[in-house]
């Protein structure tokens, strides 16, 4: 803990010699001041979610009818996992591109150790019933390996987890021979295409994890040490925060997070094909970063990165819906991630490395 020096002898106490009706210090009022600006910039994107969805509307009139928020919310569902991921990540101050590969491997691993042989690349070594452990472990394994070189060796978060993604992406194209791994058990398929009380159940768990997420960021001091060590890890280490333990923590969640979107995106597509994930990093910093989350740590929040992501697939709709050619579709997500970043320097102040 760090050495606390107690005020000079004689010193008069705080308040002391002020003149009666003096305010006793403007500090916790611009606490309070900062802290309503912030709830404010968690709902900067509302306005350009509710224009989209008048846009929508006015394009086809089928955008704002039940089936077809439903199938924005699913289709999102799984990608918006690796954003909640992505999100704590940065906040932390690191980066991890390895998301969208574990986003693979997790679920295609689950798949060759229990898909029956004859099927696919299936070795039918367990029964169904281990395919959701086994992505799981896998998601967490993967964030323990991230959190190894990155935490315990201090090498750089963008170049492990770029090492990372390419050895994840040539372990799934391995073990699935480069093909699409199917007839798979129904305990990997249910969470992705079930319904519960009339919505699906991938929805659900969207849902509950970014809340979970808004709670533990908000009002823990798990989120508290987040921001701090994003912030400034220095600064956050003499006020005695352990980072390295909050670090792995925020890793292994990530890779934990990512495994379950796979999972879900395999339940949906009853598959896991051998490039499952590809290019889903992309997608996935786009919406974090115009969701008001810094690259360079320390800022942003939970409910931001989701408004981010619902933003990106309703305008993803619109456009399908206005008969637009899907390359188009990914031109313009470049478009938004080099929009965003501009604004999130002139914004912030401060130059993103």
């Amino acid at each position: 803990m760090p050495e606390t020096t107690s005020a000079p002898t004689g010193s008069p106490p705080t308040g002391a010699g002020r003149p009666p009706g003096t305010p006793a210090s403007k500090g916790p009022e611009r606490q309070r001041t900062g802290l309503r600006l912030a709830r404010l910039r968690d709902f900067a994107l509302v306005p350009a979610i509710i224009v989209i969805a008048i846009v929508g509307q006015i394009v086809h009139p089928i955008f704002l009818q039940a089936d077809n928020v439903i199938n924005i919310l699913q289709t999102m569902s799984e990608i918006s996992l690796l954003v909640l991921a992505q999100a704590l990540v940065l906040i932390a101050g690191k980066m991890d591109l390895s998301l969208e590969s574990t986003f693979g491997l997790a679920p295609g691993v689950a798949a060759w150790l229990t898909v029956a042989v004859g099927t696919g690349a299936g070795l039918g070594l367990l029964p169904g019933v281990w395919a959701i452990p086994i992505t799981l472990a896998v998601g967490v394994l993967i964030g323990v390996v991230n959190a190894l070189f990155i935490v315990r060796f201090g090498l750089n978060g963008f170049i492990v987890t770029l090492g990372m993604l390419i050895v994840l992406r040539g372990l799934l194209t391995g073990i699935s021979g480069g093909q699409t791994f199917f007839n798979l058990p129904s305990s990997m398929t249910y969470l992705g295409s079930a319904m519960w009380f009339g919505v699906p159940a991938s929805i659900w768990i969207c849902l509950l994890l970014f809340a979970a997420g808004v709670v533990i960021m908000g009002y823990t001091r798990f989120g508290r040490a987040l921001y701090a060590i994003g912030g400034n890890v220095d600064a956050a280490k003499a006020a005695g925060i352990r980072t390295d333990r909050v670090l792995w923590i925020t890793l292994i969640a990530a890779s934990t997070l990512a495994a379950i979107g796979g999972l879900l995106l395999t339940g949906r597509l009853a598959s896991v094909a051998a490039a499952q994930g590809d290019g889903a990093i992309f997608t996935v910093f786009a919406a974090a970063v115009i969701g008001g989350v810094s690259l360079n740590g320390g800022k942003g929040t939970v409910f931001g990165a989701f408004t981010g992501i619902l933003l990106l697939y309703m305008i993803q709709n619109v456009l399908t819906l206005a008969g637009v050619p899907a390359q188009w579709i990914q031109a313009l997500n470049g478009a938004i991630i080099l929009t965003a970043l501009a604004l999130s320097r002139l914004t912030g102040g401060r130059t993103q490395e």
